[in-house]
């Protein structure tokens, strides 16, 4: 039996990629580029868990036939000309780049990111990074609050692409951090600060995060319990009750219930018992997205101040501000711990 010789730049792999992974995006802004997404997306067992013969009709037949052209429209009020891409893929991108300058005296430490659906592929990010030497690998899922939905889905795509790699490489995932002192303190902070740029200071504040299907929580999803935990978090750190900031939950889809109360009949609601001024904020989300500055800052204010409301602010999320990328900074440095 011969013996293939082994050379040392073949065993000298001492480097470590870090992940940061966020939900997704279209690549264009067009009825083509929304319906390869949301077919993408919609077909993950993790979003819509019963994926049945029925389903699968409803998606093609119905959903992709109508629901992509809508959505184009909608990217499009958002849509970063410029670089022809949406928020979230620059906001993302530019939370990796600042993260890689935080961490740059860790000279062996390969920064990169990447989206659950769309572009660039977990897939693709994860062979950019062993293709550079990196033999251990840290992924930051960018959700405060953990769900199957959001955060296992970038697991199983992880595990997915290791399952077809001979030379794994060693892999870590960072924890949910919806109660972290630090991201609690960085939300107040930047809602504090916003809220003294405002021309008036809300009665309310809505605190909206994603929504799900109530059915999922049944199932033992902990999503909901961990977005009380942050507002609750949040109004202590506030001095805030639960009359001052509200617990809300937007996006749902299709005909289940899904966790409530409702975002959009929540500030409906308001507006007509007399609340003339709300501020929004949606601490669910690491990056402005489609659900932030459209449909929030959008849609919702829309319903506010038709059901009589006068003054409605949305307030951006922590994205990659001094606040925001300190948050990132500590969980990865956290996390890291043993490896550099």
């Amino acid at each position: 039996m011969s013996v293939v010789p082994v050379t040392t730049s073949q065993i000298s792999r001492e480097r470590i990629g870090v992940l940061l992974v966020n939900l997704g995006t279209p690549d264009t802004a067009d009825t083509k580029g929304v319906r390869a997404y949301l077919k993408e997306f919609l077909s993950d067992p993790r979003v819509i868990e019963d994926q049945g013969l029925l389903w699968k009709l409803t998606l093609n037949g119905v959903i992709l036939n109508t629901r992509p052209r809508r959505k184009a429209r909608d990217y499009l009020k958002i849509w970063n000309v410029e670089k022809n891409e949406s928020p979230l893929k620059t906001i993302t991108r530019a939370q990796a780049e600042k993260l890689g300058a935080a961490i740059a005296d860790h000279e062996h430490i390969v920064v990169d990111w990447a989206m659950r659906y769309g572009n660039p592929s977990i897939r693709s990010r994860i062979d950019a990074l062993t293709a550079q030497g990196c033999d251990r690998l840290l992924v930051v899922p960018l959700y405060p609050q953990y769900s199957a939905a959001t955060s296992a889905t970038v697991c199983d795509e992880v595990f997915r692409v290791l399952a077809g790699m001979r030379a794994q490489p060693t892999l870590r995932v960072t924890p949910p951090y919806y109660d972290d002192p630090d991201y609690i303190e960085a939300l107040a902070g930047s809602i504090e600060t916003h809220l003294q740029t405002l021309p008036f200071v809300p009665e309310v504040i809505v605190a909206s995060f994603h929504g799900m299907p109530q059915k999922y929580i049944d199932s033992g999803d902990p999503y909901a319990v961990q977005c009380m935990a942050t507002t609750d978090a949040l109004r202590k750190r506030m001095g805030l009750d639960d009359k001052q900031l509200l617990l809300t939950f937007q996006s749902r889809f299709g005909f289940d219930e899904w966790l409530k109360p409702y975002t959009d009949k929540t500030v409906e609601q308001l507006a007509k018992d007399g609340v003339r001024r709300i501020a929004v904020v949606t601490p669910g989300f690491s990056a402005d997205c489609l659900e932030t500055l459209e449909e929030i800052a959008q849609e919702n204010a829309e319903i506010f101040t038709h059901a009589g409301g006068e003054q409605f602010a949305a307030i951006p999320c922590l994205n990659d501000s001094d606040g925001g990328m300190d948050v990132i900074r500590q969980l990865v440095l956290r996390e890291l711990q043993g490896w550099i």
